[in-house]
């Protein structure tokens, strides 16, 4: 039972993280350029801006995209849940859960905008048939490491004018430690189990 608290206390604790930081972004800051606040001199700010869709920015294009979208990040919560239950269960790696509940809290920390913020904060396209379901994700963190127009031909982003690092938000920092650590320490999260010794095996060897 202390560990279910411990890892789903973290998750707990990343989504209490990311909804006050967002809070005080949108009450406390002016959006976009004019609000922009120098952290560690042109390369590294606070900018209030909000996220329609999916990661930087892309959107499905029918006109209930979003909903389709928030819907599937509402099972994917589910799923994440469920799976981090089951690795606390069988005792896995302490850094593998820790690493998925992090995952998982940055996963409810995102679905939380996208669900209630269209109501919350008003923030839902002119074009959305309802407000529920259609909020817009609130990012702040920016490295400004390029901003510009891309060409016409690249696929996605052609056309627009965009930034070389895309703004981001603490559920999404949360998300990528996870992920980036997992893929890194792999190995030692799933060791490679030894082949049971057969006679075939013993012969080889030999």
């Amino acid at each position: 039972m202390n560990n279910y608290i411990k890892y789903f206390g973290i998750a707990l604790l990343v989504i209490a993280i990311d909804q006050v930081v967002k809070m005080l972004v949108h009450f406390q800051m002016d959006f976009g350029t004019p609000g922009q606040i120098p952290i560690f001199g042109d390369w590294f700010k606070l900018h209030y801006t909000t996220n329609p869709g999916m990661a930087f920015g892309m959107e499905l294009g029918s006109e209930y995209g979003k909903m389709i979208l928030t819907s599937f990040r509402l099972v994917a919560m589910v799923g994440i849940g469920y799976y981090l239950h089951y690795i606390i269960e069988k005792n896995n790696h302490p850094v593998y859960i820790l690493c998925i509940a992090m995952i998982l809290g940055g996963a409810i920390g995102n679905l939380v905008d996208s669900v209630f913020y269209g109501v919350w904060l008003d923030n839902a396209p002119y074009n959305a048939p309802t407000p529920w379901f259609h909020g817009q994700v609130v990012d702040m963190f920016y490295f400004d490491i390029w901003e510009g127009y891309i060409p016409e031909w690249v696929p996605l982003w052609g056309g627009s004018y965009t930034a070389l690092w895309p703004i981001f938000n603490v559920a999404d920092a949360s998300i990528f430690i996870g992920v980036a650590i997992i893929l890194v320490f792999q190995n030692r999260f799933f060791p490679e189990k030894p082949l049971p010794q057969t006679k075939e095996n013993t012969e080889v060897n030999s």
